[in-house]
């Protein structure tokens, strides 16, 4: 890039835009190594809750959604065969954020995960 180039950008260019598909395959990638054979511990849940959030975000960093602000959240409960309803609300603009989210499940617990990625204008 040139020296002098203005850096400014509104949108970002289609080959740099917050893939969903690609953030749920990391999203998939990291619950699937980090869950498999896991069992439910409530003292355990905010250490793996926040380890598995900031693995999420890393590897996501490393996939290189540049000038993107990412989100990461994650829910760990129990597996007692009861369903649970989540949502999430967001003020964004549709044409450059979006996010992606993914569920891992044994017979022990559930994991909800999702990032969301915000454009930095």
């Amino acid at each position: 890039m040139d020296a002098g180039a203005n850096t400014y950008l509104i949108r970002p260019n289609y080959k740099d835009k917050f893939k969903a598909g690609v953030a749920k395959e990391c999203i998939r990638e990291i619950l699937r190594e980090q869950l498999y054979g896991v069992q439910y511990n409530p003292d355990e849940v905010p250490t793996l809750s926040r380890s598995l959030a900031d693995s999420i975000k890393n590897k996501l960093k490393d996939v290189g959604f540049d000038r993107y602000k990412l989100i990461v959240q994650v829910v760990v409960g129990e597996q007692r065969g009861e369903g649970v309803k989540m949502g999430a609300r967001c003020f964004w603009d549709a044409d450059t954020d979006s996010c992606a989210q993914d569920i891992y499940m044994n017979d022990s617990l559930f994991c909800v995960a999702a990032a969301f990625g915000v454009y930095y204008y």
